[in-house]
């Protein structure tokens, strides 16, 4: 037994230092191609568009905007040998971030402009898609005058309001139907929200369109937030600014990995993508979070020529639609998807305790919902929140993983947001 156990725990350590072996020269090779790609958009964007947009190939320089501040330390701050050696010193400029000149294009060369795509600019006021839910004059008589309560709902990265309309609105209970008017936002950059193309997708700007497109417009008064993954953070932002309406937040997968402002960037970074070629996710997360150019051909390859892919997947699949979750895959553009991931993700993990901190402060109720098997966010994040706040509602879903910890089991989800609702008048009366 004894020299059975040394060769598993040999076997493991050489497998283990293969694949650190393997990873690094992969990711040395993905450096060197993200380099060269610097320089091919450039000479492209030039080309189409008059001049190149500014990237994040070059170190910070010391005066910065006002914008620049709030934008997060990982993008300028990403290891790359190439960066280290100065190949790309020289090929940028930070005034080369203003406004194309020229003849102004109404997206960028590299994204789709079929009308789905831009329809959003219709739209002079550029308020986020909002899909509401009313209570309907029956379900309001039914509930015998109780006053209507409103809900609003955020959804993930690389996702859309779909993602609630298609889960928890159609598993609304009839008896509270009468009581609740559902919100579900497409987050800025993403569904058919707007997606500017000179934006950088911050915290700040999350909060304020939210504001503009949603609060302000239906006025507000009184809601309860229900938020997944990325939205997790940008609930965190509304609930601490609105502490007086808040009534409840419900946190899905939350990506809280508790750091010092300093390092809680890169340590959201490295957590949830370690540039690592195993698991396949794990790779997945790391290449389009490491490598702006990179990513930027994926999305090239997959969003804008999204028509296409759907056209074949119909075909094949001999549907007349397709889920939800693969449209979803493609409503968005580089830009949207890679700042988001930096300003909201990493850049705002520096926030979490602050807003944190006001939230206990004010008595609000939270909720954090999770899958053990979540192979996207560490399960350690929800216990921190416990730790952190010790009155926070903690469910461990057994066996349901990022998505599936709601895709599968939408009514069961359903009525634990019903159960937090309903209790919501008294932070004790909780029961999973």
């Amino acid at each position: 037994m004894p020299a059975i156990t040394f060769l598993g725990i040999w076997a493991r350590k050489c497998a283990t230092n293969v694949h650190a072996f393997l990873s690094s020269i992969i990711f040395l090779f993905l450096d060197f191609i993200d380099t060269l790609l610097c320089f091919i958009y450039r000479y492209l964007d030039e080309f189409f568009e008059g001049k190149a947009p500014h990237c994040y190939c070059k170190k910070r320089r010391e005066q910065v905007g006002e914008e620049e501040i709030e934008l997060s330390e990982t993008l300028y701050g990403r290891k790359s040998v190439f960066r280290k050696m100065g190949f790309l010193g020289f090929t940028r400029k930070w005034k080369e971030c203003e406004k194309t000149g020229g003849v102004q294009r109404k997206n960028r060369w590299s994204d789709c402009g079929c009308e789905s795509c831009v329809s959003w600019m219709k739209n002079d006021e550029k308020k986020l898609h909002v899909v509401v839910r009313e209570p309907s004059q029956d379900s309001i008589k039914a509930s015998r005058g109780n006053p209507i309560e409103n809900v609003i709902f955020l959804h993930g990265f690389i996702s859309s309001s779909s993602f609630w309309t298609e889960t928890v609105f159609h598993n609304i209970s009839e008896s509270v139907k009468g009581n609740y008017r559902l919100i579900a936002v497409d987050l800025l950059g993403f569904g058919k929200s707007p997606k500017p193309r000179d934006g950088f997708y911050t915290l700040r700007e999350h909060l304020d369109i939210i504001e503009k497109s949603v609060i302000a417009p239906f006025d507000l008064k009184s809601f309860h937030l229900v938020a997944h993954s990325m939205g997790c953070t940008i609930a965190f932002a509304v609930a601490a600014k609105y502490t007086k309406s808040v009534k409840s937040v419900t946190l899905v997968a939350p990506p809280y990995l508790p750091s010092s402002k300093d390092e809680a960037s890169f340590t959201v970074l490295n957590r949830l993508a370690e540039r690592r070629l195993w698991p396949p996710l794990l790779f997945a997360s790391s290449f389009m979070s490491w490598y702006e150019h990179l990513g930027r051909c994926v999305c090239f390859f997959i969003c804008r020529n999204h028509r296409i892919w759907e056209s074949t997947l119909k075909l094949l699949t001999r549907k007349r639609e397709l889920h939800f979750m693969i449209m979803d895959l493609t409503k968005h553009t580089h830009r949207s998807a890679w700042h988001s991931m930096h300003n909201v993700i990493c850049g705002g993990a520096k926030y979490i305790d602050d807003y944190l901190n006001t939230l206990i402060k004010h008595g609000i109720k939270i909720c954090v919902i999770q899958g053990d098997q979540d192979d996207v966010i560490p399960l350690k994040c929800s216990i921190n929140i416990k730790m952190k706040f010790p009155d926070a509602k903690v469910l461990i879903i057994t066996n349901a993983g990022h998505i599936t910890v709601i895709l599968g089991r939408e009514k069961e989800f359903t009525q634990s947001l019903e159960r937090i609702w309903s209790s919501s008048a008294d932070t004790n009366a909780l029961v999973e």
